[in-house]
């Protein structure tokens, strides 16, 4: 497999909770270096224009206002077929079936605040972290 880039957010929900070092941990354990980090609160303005994919869905409102609500931490992952596994281990997005061990069954609260969010393509990986970071923020 090759060397990916993934973008990882640590949701409000675990932030509120002082969960960032623990769910950090899971994606070390797995293999998956962290090669930017920074804890920034976004503006309702900033979680619409991230999440415009879903502009037209029922949960965007409640997503972009649930996003704006308290600091997140966004990340880039990076390691061996790094977006499918950020995947495995963030689990499930309904956290009832998540499997064990993942960050999603042990921390989330409910399917809407589910504690992480992570890149599903490598195309949405490279547009989702040039959203947050710029070139010489990525230190590998």
């Amino acid at each position: 497999m090759a060397i990916e880039r993934t973008l990882s957010i640590i949701k409000p929900d675990a932030t509120r909770r002082n969960l960032t070092g623990k769910i950090a941990a899971k994606f070390e354990e797995a293999g998956l270096r962290i090669v930017a980090s920074k804890r920034i609160h976004l503006s309702l303005a900033q979680a619409q224009a991230f999440y415009g994919v879903h502009k037209d869905r029922p949960f965007f409102g409640e997503l972009t206002e649930f996003m704006a609500s308290e600091p997140v931490v966004v990340q880039v992952l990076e390691g061996e077929g790094a977006i499918a596994k950020n995947r495995e281990v963030m689990g499930a997005t309904n956290p009832a079936n998540a499997a064990d061990g993942t960050i999603r069954k042990e921390f989330a609260l409910s399917m809407g605040e589910n504690s992480v969010h992570g890149s599903d393509a490598a195309e949405t990986a490279a547009v989702e972290i040039a959203f947050f970071f710029s070139g010489l923020e990525l230190v590998g």
